[in-house]
């Protein structure tokens, strides 16, 4: 067993700094502090960065730290402690380690025995999360799902029953074809789709996901609330309109059967023979 004590005035620390999401008035005080303070500071993209620390008047050296570079910059960030030195990691927004680099370094750094100190503040997934009137407890935040289609439905297809709310993180471009994957797999639930959060253009699009199989194209980053699984009390899904819905989507009719089988865990032939009466 392990117990470790931050002693930031007597250890070289390394300090995960979280920066803002959007507007640049959300860093925290302390936030502003520890940044001053360290030797040097670790980032993903240097011009990113470098644009928040100049609104702030920081003027501490810049390093890149990002998911080509970690492997080396691990070592090097060890170095720097070993030499006396405290440092900070940011990323571009939010978190570090949350959907961005960082968990590697921090395991390295504590096996090395120096402190970690975590300065909380901005996360884009508890902002939309709060904001968009799905139950906040339980929920689980899953972050990117794969970019491969296939994979990413086999990823959706283990979280179909999980009764927690669930949050995602996209990209425009991905948007659209990962609704369709949402629908297919986990049937006609509530959703938010929060995007540009703390920007100029932050907006929220409220609705289920049959409606949202057609979205106009959006742009900015993107937060996916999705309503968790929920039993049906004692009612017969409407297994038919199911069926059709997809259909209508362009999914062949024995495919629609599978995956409407599938959702419903049911013998695909009960299905197959319902579809087939009609």
């Amino acid at each position: 067993m392990k117990r470790l004590r931050s002693f930031a005035e007597a250890l070289p620390t390394l300090y995960l700094v979280a920066t803002p999401i959007g507007n640049l008035e959300d860093i925290t005080y302390r936030a502003v502090k520890i940044l001053n303070a360290v030797d040097k500071i670790y980032c993903e993209d240097t011009r990113t960065s470098r644009v928040l620390l100049d609104h702030y008047h920081i003027t501490q050296k810049l390093d890149s730290y990002h998911d080509h570079n970690e492997a080396q910059k691990q070592h090097q960030i060890l170095k720097d402690l070993t030499s006396g030195l405290s440092v900070a990691l940011i990323s571009d927004a939010g978190h570090p380690l949350i959907s961005d680099p960082g968990y590697t370094v921090v395991k390295l750094i504590k096996e090395h025995n120096f402190p970690v100190v975590s300065i909380p503040g901005p996360s884009a997934f508890i902002t939309g999360l709060s904001m968009s009137a799905l139950p906040p407890h339980p929920f689980m935040f899953y972050g990117f799902l794969s970019s491969k289609s296939s994979k990413q439905r086999k990823e959706c297809e283990t979280l179909r029953t999980y009764p927690y709310t669930m949050v995602f993180y996209e990209s425009p471009h991905r948007i659209q074809s990962t609704l369709e994957t949402f629908y297919q797999v986990f049937g006609n639930r509530n959703v938010v789709i929060a995007r540009e959060l703390t920007k100029t253009y932050e907006e929220t699009i409220s609705g289920s996901l049959e409606e949202m199989q057609n979205l106009d194209t959006l742009k900015g980053e993107l937060v996916v609330i999705l309503e968790g699984y929920q039993e049906e009390d004692n009612q017969t899904p409407d297994l038919l309109d199911e069926v059709y819905a997809l259909i209508d989507q362009g999914v062949s009719s024995k495919e629609a059967i599978k995956v409407i089988a599938k959702r419903h865990d049911l013998p695909k032939n009960d299905v197959y023979q319902l579809y087939h009466k009609q």
